[in-house]
């Protein structure tokens, strides 16, 4: 069903002329004199709309497409913004930088660029779609460290309440593992982690059988937790994790999914001191103030720019 729907949304996306043309030439946004077209917001939209299982030609599924329209055009926005700040700061990414990223991807999928590729290629994804998502989402990373990061202040004194409040959860760190299971469309999401929860079926088990994610042969597990490079989205959820925990169903790019910690071969969870600890609760507590202090920044951003929107 997926498949037949992103062909559609690609037919229609493709082939069209005259008047459509023209409508796909025409003006959705200019941002600082940077213009997005129809065309480009379109084929960005794309790969949402095959996820929403929307038809652009649907009737009655405009309001439900004008939706997803205006996220994507939103989120479009603010990368023009981000680069032309990120040129103003004088930041860049390398080709050696987005290199690196693709090649820690790879190893934490254990394919190799090969397989990579080939799997790109069955998703319908360029490589330079790739490299261009990894150098926009680095130089977020690193404007977030230059204008947010080093204005972000957490004290003792915070750190302290925080430690006195949840040492029973702080543990040791290294050598945990993530796995993660992406359940198929066609499995019935709740019956399954219910049964995780029970202990009637372990999570490597659901993951070998039921899971579309990377790595479910080897029960969905994906390497070593990176902490200092999980996004804010994903240290939030880990970080309040013991090992052996699994989460509860989330939402993850339209499918049901569930993420397992854990420390291959066992053992006991070490409990740590304050002093051990401290780094630990800098990060969870810097953390929403980073997202609080970037949504903000971002706000000034859009203030000042001139936005036409067109749609």
């Amino acid at each position: 069903m997926k498949k037949t729907l992103v062909l559609l949304l690609a037919v229609w996306l493709c082939g069209i002329c005259g008047a459509q043309a023209a409508q796909l030439n025409k003006v959705a946004a200019v941002v600082n004199g940077q213009v997005i077209t129809m065309f480009d917001l379109q084929k960005n939209a794309m790969p949402e709309l095959a996820r929403a299982r929307l038809n652009p030609g649907d009737p009655k599924q405009t309001q439900a497409v004008d939706k997803v329209f205006r996220k994507v055009l939103d989120m479009m926005i603010m990368d023009i913004l981000l680069a032309q700040e990120a040129k103003r700061l004088k930041i860049s990414v390398s080709p050696a930088e987005v290199d690196n990223e693709i090649a820690k991807l790879m190893k934490a999928r254990n394919l190799t660029k090969q397989q990579f590729e080939a799997q790109l290629a069955q998703q319908k994804v360029s490589v330079g779609e790739i490299r261009e998502n990894f150098e926009k989402s680095l130089l977020r990373q690193k404007i977030m460290g230059m204008e947010v990061g080093r204005k972000v202040v957490v004290t003792p004194a915070e750190i302290k309440e925080y430690y006195e409040a949840h040492k029973d959860s702080l543990y040791e760190r290294s050598g945990l593992h993530m796995g993660v299971l992406v359940y198929a469309p066609n499995v019935n999401a709740r019956s399954i982690a219910a049964q995780i929860k029970s202990g009637k079926l372990s999570f490597e088990e659901a993951a070998a059988k039921y899971s579309i994610a990377p790595n479910r042969d080897k029960g969905g597990d994906m390497g070593p937790v990176e902490w200092d490079r999980l996004n804010p989205e994903w240290e939030g959820r880990l970080a309040r994790m013991k090992p052996g925990d699994v989460t509860e169903l989330f939402d993850l790019q339209g499918r049901k999914a569930q993420v397992h910690l854990f420390r291959p071969g066992g053992g006991a969870s070490k409990q740590l001191t304050l002093e051990q600890a401290t780094p630990q609760i800098d990060a969870i507590l810097r953390q929403p103030k980073a997202v609080e202090r970037f949504e903000g920044y971002t706000s000034q951003l859009r203030s000042k720019a001139v936005i036409d929107i067109r749609l």
